[in-house]
């Protein structure tokens, strides 16, 4: 799929950094189906594109993702949460750095979307919703999953359980974004974070991601295997070679494009 056939999302590529914004405004960027299609097809589509380095998803307007678009929900809604599952899984698995650009409010599903990206800067006037119960509905896309890993199993309780607001602020002091900044300065600051991120060794930032979240199911032991065959494929790249020669000759390194 390229890039000019998605019809919820609009994506732009710069300089290796590729950005997807969830493209339903006047719903405030309420999923569909064809949104959870979508959004799954570009993270393949970056990651199977060398050019692309890394993948910032934000949302149009002034809201990232409201949840589910219940005006627009089939009559059977498993298929549905089974399409959103498999987007946010995409989104967490890509071999790829990814920044969530949090520039409103993110309820539902968005807070699968946008915690399954490996930062999230936020706005300072955005807020996290986990609204299932608030429509006697129990979470997915992987927020029963990712929730609790971020701020424990009874902090998650009680967001999921009340399903209110979580400000900005609180998010921030939870682990649940990484930096809050003004509503003005968002987007200055992810390019600046995306940036550094494209310029950086792409089997390295692959590996390293592989293996922080992946130690959230395996032993230390199994870790460690994994570390010594990460770093044996890491040091048999250009990249590896060409920071040797960096710090030998007392330069930042530049690291391969493509």
């Amino acid at each position: 799929m390229g890039s000019s056939d998605y019809e919820t999302l609009l994506v732009e590529r710069s300089d290796g950094v590729v950005t997807a914004t969830l493209n339903r405004p006047h719903r405030k960027n309420a999923a569909t189906v064809q949104m959870f299609d979508e959004l799954a097809g570009l993270a393949r589509e970056v990651r199977d594109t060398l050019g692309d380095r890394v993948l910032v998803l934000t949302g149009a307007g002034d809201g990232f993702c409201s949840g589910v678009d219940l005006m627009s929900l089939p009559t059977d809604g498993t298929d549905t949460v089974q399409r959103a599952s498999a987007a946010v899984l995409e989104l967490y698995s890509l071999p790829k750095p990814t920044i969530t650009a949090l520039n409103g409010v993110a309820a539902g599903v968005g807070v699968g979307f946008a915690l399954a990206c490996d930062f999230v800067l936020a706005a300072e006037s955005s807020r996290l919703i986990m609204s299932f119960v608030r429509r006697a509905l129990s979470p997915d896309g992987g927020t029963s999953w990712l929730l609790p890993k971020l701020v424990g199993i009874q902090k998650a309780k009680e967001i999921a359980f009340f399903g209110d607001p979580v400000s900005s602020k609180e998010a921030l002091e939870l682990g649940l974004v990484s930096r809050v900044l003004p509503d003005g300065d968002l987007m200055a600051e992810v390019g600046r974070w995306a940036g550094r991120l494209a310029d950086g060794p792409p089997t390295s930032l692959a590996t390293t991601k592989a293996l922080l979240n992946d130690s959230q199911t395996l032993t230390m032991a199994q870790s460690i295997e994994r570390e010594y065959v990460a770093q044996k494929w890491n040091a048999g790249t250009a990249d590896f070679r060409e920071a040797i020669t960096a710090f030998k000759e007392k330069r930042e390194p530049v690291f391969r494009k493509g």
